[in-house]
């Protein structure tokens, strides 16, 4: 059966830009775009058979139907917070389920940390964990929150940023003893490099550097390509096959014990942002809405 309210998070969206006055001042409430969020409301009315808001360059403005839709709409998110408090009861207990996706890189290397001390404080949430690089379709798969590496695609969810996690670009002793140790970027090219394949592109993710507090990207080559687990890179670098670029929170205990060598620190400096990605429910449960908090500290 096909599901009757999977258009909530345009409700949401129409709620919020109302009460902000304007599209701009909603995107930054909603950590998104001003089209993102236009689009949501043209979404809505079409589905609605009706125009809810009048735009204009300088302001916004309710039709009938708006004011009759936005005042309905109000009454039932109260009605779902009020829902929420009861099933939670006066003790303000937190219960219930979450359902959460997150890439094998944060989701084994940063995230169990996280979730021992969230599970310590709200032993009553069950969490359902997916650790996957597949970019799920939160609202299609039944998912309450992602969290997501890179810049968000222009979508209605909204996204908060975790952490801009450090790179570091690192090989095994073995692989340096017998292949010697590279001095600049450009004696990367002889040396044998362990590229991750992105399957958004088809193409080597790009290595980060900085130079002389200049951003630069280097493309990968090797004759080893990893695709689908980017872990699959540190695997092969422990295993003295090449060279890698991954995140410190993975391989700083390893560099410690010596399992690891730092190469070209000089050039370190650059990271790639994490995100939290959920849709923009009002409706959002207490647990997911804990979660959330939790993760932001």
């Amino acid at each position: 059966m096909a599901r009757r309210f999977d258009h909530l998070a345009d409700v949401e969206v129409f709620v919020i830009v109302v009460e902000k006055g304007s599209f701009t001042d909603a995107s930054v409430a909603l950590s998104t775009t001003p089209s993102v969020l236009s689009r949501a409301i043209t979404r809505l009315e079409a589905r609605l058979g009706t125009q809810l808001l009048r735009r204009t360059t300088r302001r916004l403005s309710l039709t009938e139907a708006g004011r009759s839709y936005l005042e309905q709409t109000r009454a039932a998110f109260s009605l779902i917070d009020a829902a929420e408090r009861v099933i939670q009861g006066q003790s303000g207990t937190i219960t219930g389920r979450v359902r959460l996706s997150v890439s094998t890189t944060y989701g084994h290397f940063r995230l169990p940390q996280k979730l021992a001390h969230f599970t310590a404080e709200y032993p009553q949430v069950d969490l359902d964990v997916s650790i996957t690089n597949r970019n799920v379709d939160l609202v299609a798969e039944g998912y309450d929150l992602a969290i997501r590496l890179g810049q968000l695609p222009d979508s209605g969810l909204i996204g908060r940023k975790l952490e801009d996690a450090s790179l570091r670009l690192v090989a095994s002793p073995a692989y340096l003893k017998l292949n010697g140790t590279p001095q600049t970027i450009d004696d990367l090219a002889r040396h044998r490099c362990l590229p991750f394949i992105m399957p958004s592109t088809g193409r080597p993710a790009p290595w980060l550097f900085s130079v002389g507090g200049k951003k630069l990207e280097w493309t990968p080559e090797g004759t080893i390509r990893v695709l689908d687990d980017v872990l699959g890179v540190l695997s092969l670098a422990d295993a003295g096959m090449g060279i890698c670029q991954t995140y410190d929170f993975i391989v700083h205990d390893r560099i410690e014990r010596g399992i690891l060598v730092e190469l070209l620190p000089q050039t370190a400096g650059r990271s790639r942002p994490f995100s939290l990605i959920y849709p923009p429910h009002r409706s959002l449960s207490g647990a997911t809405r804990a979660v959330i908090d939790f993760l932001l500290k």
